[in-house]
């Protein structure tokens, strides 16, 4: 089981050359095997879901020296780094979101379209708790805010009424139906009605956000001079964290526009490699339609 890697041939032109990389979102391993086969050193990849590591294990073991596969979250990047010697890398490969292969596995409760637990755990070891436990658990109004601001559904208020009505719920289809009701597809809806539901859930179960508003900057400190940070974002509340860190660490001074004279003392860390992201061409979406979404922003340690 794997999937394609999004944005390939824009990643390897944004990290390469590189002795040693980090890829923060290991997946199933396509986007490493292609640095390391276009001779890169060795990467150092991490991911949070077990089920991806063991994946990525299979697909990279013809690279045993040169591929570093570490069970744990990106956010633990720097740690990682340090235990292999590395003070500084050459580039670092984040590609943020849920990946093809967890929407795939009913089991884990990421998806719809066929019936699964309400999961939604990168880690279904971890502490985090499930999506469950949020739809059954947390009142009304937590679940109205929890889908406007990380689904950004204008109807919010009217689905968490309906599913607290409906408690308790276990099973994706189930949830998925109680959102319908509530809120039926309409003529010309490209998406079903609970396809934010579902984003806003997941995001809160694995607290994607906040691990990358925390991680981009200790990204930037990991990097050498010269070296890159390439982020692969699907969505607009990813891809906003990510264009703000990134102007802001571009830029050397944050005072208020009329300040007369500059007192913050900011300054620059990066430079915009990317001023505008980086998107997929026709025949990648034809191939893969993931990638449609995504957009690469890169940034190179000043």
């Amino acid at each position: 089981m794997s999937h394609v890697p999004v944005l390939l041939n824009a990643v390897l032109d944004s990290l390469l050359p590189a002795q040693h990389l980090i890829d923060g979102t290991l997946g199933a391993g396509g986007h490493t095997r292609a640095l390391l086969e276009a001779g890169v050193t060795e990467v150092l990849g991490l991911d949070a879901d077990p089920m991806a590591i063991e994946i990525a294990r299979a697909n990279l073991s013809a690279y045993p020296n040169r591929a570093h596969i570490v069970h744990t979250s990106y956010a633990n990047m720097t740690a990682e780094a340090h235990r292999l010697d590395w003070k500084t890398v050459d580039g670092i490969l984040l590609d943020l979101g849920v990946s093809s292969m967890q929407l795939d596995t009913p089991g884990r409760g990421f998806a719809f379209r066929a019936d699964g637990p309400l999961d939604m755990r990168f880690n279904p070891d971890g502490e985090r708790p499930s999506a469950a436990n949020i739809v059954n658990l947390w009142d009304e109004a937590e679940l109205a805010d929890l889908f406007y601001k990380y689904g950004e559904e204008p109807h919010g208020r009217k689905i968490a009424r309906a599913i607290v009505a409906a408690r308790p719920l276990s099973t994706t289809q189930a949830l998925a139906a109680v959102v319908e009701r509530a809120n039926p597809r309409r003529k010309g809806d490209k998406i079903h009605p609970a396809t934010r539901i579902f984003q806003a859930l997941r995001i809160a179960v694995n607290d994607e956000l906040s691990v990358v508003e925390k991680v981009l900057p200790k990204a930037i400190d990991l990097l050498r001079p010269g070296g890159r940070l390439a982020v692969i974002s699907f969505h607009s509340l990813e891809d906003r964290i990510v264009k703000q860190t990134f102007k802001l660490e571009s830029t050397d001074c944050i005072c208020p526009p009329r300040t007369p004279i500059c007192v913050c003392g900011h300054k620059a860390r990066v430079r915009l490699v990317t001023r505008k992201p980086l998107m997929a061409d026709d025949a990648e979406i034809a191939q893969n339609p993931r990638s449609r979404s995504a957009k690469l922003r890169v940034v190179e340690k000043l």
